[in-house]
């Protein structure tokens, strides 16, 4: 079984050089991108194909050595080789379970503030600047959408940008003492992220018909103009009663457009969530109340720890995962999803 996967991996690569070497890819964007996106994915595994063949050739030598001497540093190397065949065979399942194909989209973040009162909108704060350090740190752009106290709209571009944030939907939690605490006590307070693929038109049809578009004064910041126009806007889907308001930007055009991709996006989500109800991708679960009960993350300033709930991973640098050190948490979620997937794949 493990032979014909490596056969196919090997097969696939080499069809990905061949496909990666040809002049004619280069005059077509959209087709050298999914050229290169496949040629990586693949090259993962191609690496692991070849550790696999040297793991095998390393337990037939050391078996034909056995066979005439029967050494006990011999015996240690065919247990060697055999443990790593053991390992890269499970390396290779790993990297051949189906990618999520939202995974190279863009996505959309909304933050809210949870529990917690003034000390939950600081936190909310808090994340929002976690979170752009992180794609930052990644290579990702971000564009800011939308913001007021304690809530945050923004956009994340970049390739694989769904894949990496995918894992900080749901409630954050922090704890720790306030700055306006005057006793010293520690406090518990949330804030809440959605994580949205962002949406082609081709992913999402929208009938104009559904849509009721107010347009009014904006009440933030932003300038004079803002204050003074009918700028800000707010969409409301009647299907599905989804509302979605922009303000920020001083064009009345800017916020519709901004506000119609948040919309596009909540409505995939939402189709989404009904294709694959058993994944739990809906935005409802994802935010849950807010409640502190409620958590993916629990982030203690006393202690200086940060612990992932869903995996149960505990690190002691809370400081750099503040300032977006989100790597290990990525990679343990990553993981983990491909584990859950593969053992769904076994009891199918």
């Amino acid at each position: 079984m493990i032979e014909r996967l490596v056969d196919q991996i090997e097969a696939r690569f080499g069809d990905a050089q061949r496909e990666m070497s040809d002049p004619e890819i280069h005059g077509d964007r959209q087709r050298a991108a999914a050229a290169g996106r496949n040629y990586r994915q693949l090259e993962a595994a191609a690496k692991l194909a070849e550790a696999w063949r040297r793991a095998v050739d390393d337990e037939a030598g050391a078996r034909e050595m056995l066979a005439e001497d029967e050494d006990p540093e011999i015996r240690e190397m065919l247990t060697a080789a055999r443990a790593q065949i053991e390992r890269v065979e499970q390396e290779i399942r790993l990297a051949l379970v189906e990618r999520d194909p939202n995974d190279d989209k863009n996505v959309i973040i909304e933050i809210r503030a949870g529990a917690g009162g003034d000390e939950a909108s600081l936190w909310a704060a808090d994340v929002f600047r976690m979170l752009t350090k992180y794609a930052e740190r990644r290579g990702l752009s971000v564009e800011l959408l939308e913001s007021s106290e304690g809530a945050f709209t923004f956009a994340i571009k970049g390739e694989g940008a769904y894949s990496i944030f995918k894992f900080e939907g749901g409630t954050h939690r922090v704890q720790r003492v306030p700055a306006t605490e005057s006793q010293g006590r520690v406090h518990t307070s949330t804030a809440t992220v959605a994580v949205l693929p962002e949406a082609d038109d081709v992913d999402v049809q929208i009938d104009q018909n559904d849509l009721q578009i107010d347009v009014y004064r904006s009440s933030g910041p932003g300038g004079q103009s803002v204050n003074t126009t009918d700028s800000a806007v707010r969409i409301t889907h009647k299907p599905t009663g989804i509302v979605v308001s922009m303000q920020d930007e001083k064009s009345q055009l800017q916020n519709r457009e901004r506000a119609m991709r948040v919309l596009r996006a909540r409505l995939y989500e939402q189709a989404l969530a009904e294709q694959q109800a058993e994944l739990a991708a809906d935005r409802r679960s994802q935010v849950g109340t807010g409640e502190r009960a409620e958590k993916i993350r629990t982030y203690n300033y006393g202690e200086r720890r940060v612990k992932d709930h869903r995996i149960n991973l505990l690190v002691h640098n809370l400081d750099e995962v503040l300032e977006g050190a989100l790597d290990e948490f990525t990679a343990a979620l990553q993981a983990d999803e491909k584990r859950r997937v593969l053992e769904l794949q076994a009891t199918a």
